[in-house]
């Protein structure tokens, strides 16, 4: 699952792009939802965060490049242990969701 900063809950909300940010919590929430249906299985669930990409979206002041925001997704994919799953990530560690 591809998050944002923007779906932390835990340690507090923005009022920036409130509907975005109650996307991505959702997703957040769903994540550690099918973690627990899905582990079982052998079934791995994480969600990310980017961070702010530059990127069509994230436009050309953002501060990571797109091999940064890249970087996380790519190695839970390949080279993560299973033991890493129902989190929330950047730069390949748990950050608070």
């Amino acid at each position: 699952m591809v998050s944002s900063g923007l779906g932390e809950f835990c340690s507090g909300v923005s009022d920036y792009a409130p509907i975005y940010s109650i996307s991505k919590t959702t997703l957040n929430a769903i994540t550690k939802h099918l973690d627990k249906a899905l582990t079982k299985k052998g079934i791995i669930i994480n969600a990310i965060c980017p961070g702010w990409v530059k990127s069509d979206m994230g436009g050309q002041e953002a501060s990571r490049t797109l091999e940064q925001g890249a970087d996380t997704i790519v190695w839970l994919a390949s080279d993560a242990p299973d033991t890493i799953h129902g989190q929330f990530l950047r730069d390949r560690k748990p950050i608070s969701w």
